[in-house]
């Protein structure tokens, strides 16, 4: 019989951890130090496995029901849910450390690597400095056109004398 709200808010702690089903695989152990986890068992060529859907009140009844229903999907497709968590989690580990400011300066130590001309490297460092400050901490792949385009702009009011040059190396370029 599935559970309801009201059975899982007056469950009793015991003296060892509980299993209480919903059905579909999908359980809730109860701790001896009150924790109340979701749970679902599923199998997986040919192994027994367990995912986690949090802890309750913080996943309601409901969203561990979807949960389970999205993973009884992925595996009805062939696919291991355990392992399609862990690759969107490593997904957007990824994402949020490749912020701009750190592939920028990726950028800058992979030109002095190569060797290019120190006056080269300068203008892309003012460069993305100007850039920095608007876009310094957003994740790579989360910027839009329009907020590339806000540094940008700023640097064509400028004009050309932006970048502070010696008045010959202005002459040969």
């Amino acid at each position: 019989m599935p559970l309801s709200d009201r059975q899982i808010s007056g469950l009793k702690l015991g003296a060892g951890p509980r299993k209480i089903s919903d059905g579909g695989g999908l359980h809730l152990l109860v701790t001896p130090q009150g924790s109340k986890l979701w749970r679902m068992a599923y199998r997986f060529e040919a192994k027994q496995k367990l995912l986690s859907f949090g802890s309750y009140p913080a996943v309601t009844l409901s969203a561990a029901r979807a949960k389970r229903d999205a993973a009884k999907a992925l595996l009805a497709s062939g696919v291991d849910p355990a392992a399609q968590a862990k690759v969107q989690k490593a997904a957007a580990t990824v994402a949020s450390a490749s912020t701009f400011e750190l592939v920028a300066l990726e950028m800058l130590a992979k030109d002095e690597r190569e060797g290019k001309p120190a006056t080269t490297v300068n203008k892309k460092r003012w460069l993305l400095s100007l850039a920095a400050s608007s876009l310094g901490n957003r994740p790579i792949g989360e910027l839009t056109a329009a907020e590339i385009l806000v540094p940008l702009r700023k640097v064509e009011a400028v004009g050309n004398g932006a970048f502070p040059m010696p008045p010959r190396k202005r002459a040969r370029t």
